[in-house]
């Protein structure tokens, strides 16, 4: 397993230990959201980097083409999740974005099947970018950022199904003829 691929499950590992920051000490020590947020922060950059380096030395792998953005659904679907129950953001929001994460991983497995991989596209690693943005300026949850996390999730949220509808666009023929 090279580098990238073991950045791509260390953001994994990741996850648990930020919905444990996140969650269960909610309301306990305020400092601890922090935490949960560096942790957040440095799985999102985990992301940047794998890809950086795996573009960088010839690394790129089917593994991580598949992993990779599964990793990023995990740790920003589980921050949404985490962010429902404190309510800090509307369910029928994060149904959609969650909605969105299972038609691509749907279109995914049916390609995979064919031999065909499909990578994230720009419109997808934009929406993915956004998310994350929002997700740690809701985290921090400080007043001076509301605006700023209010726009970043209203972009994340277009950019969600804009994405969706680019890859339905660029992949229909994987449902519709068998191949592409």
């Amino acid at each position: 397993m090279n580098l990238p691929n073991k950045l791509t499950v260390l953001r994994v590992c990741m996850i648990p230990f930020f919905v444990l920051f996140f969650m269960l000490f909610e309301g306990e020590v305020r400092t601890l959201r922090y935490v949960a947020a560096a942790i957040f922060i440095v799985a999102s950059l985990t992301d940047l980097l794998d890809g950086k380096i795996a573009r960088r030395y010839n690394l790129v792998t089917n593994f991580g083409k598949f992993m990779d953005p599964l990793a990023d659904k995990l740790l920003v679907c589980s921050a949404l999740i985490c962010l429902v129950e404190l309510e800090q953001l509307p369910a029928w929001m994060v149904i959609i974005i969650i909605s969105r994460e299972f038609i691509i991983s749907g279109f995914r497995l049916v390609a995979a099947e064919q031999g065909i991989v499909i990578a994230a596209s720009y419109w997808g690693k934009f929406k993915t970018t956004f998310q994350m943005i929002a997700v740690i300026l809701l985290i921090i949850d400080l007043p001076v950022l509301e605006t700023a996390a209010d726009l970043c999730v209203w972009i994340a949220l277009i950019l969600t199904v804009v994405s969706l509808v680019d890859y339905i666009k660029k992949n229909h023929k994987v449902l519709t003829e068998g191949s592409m």
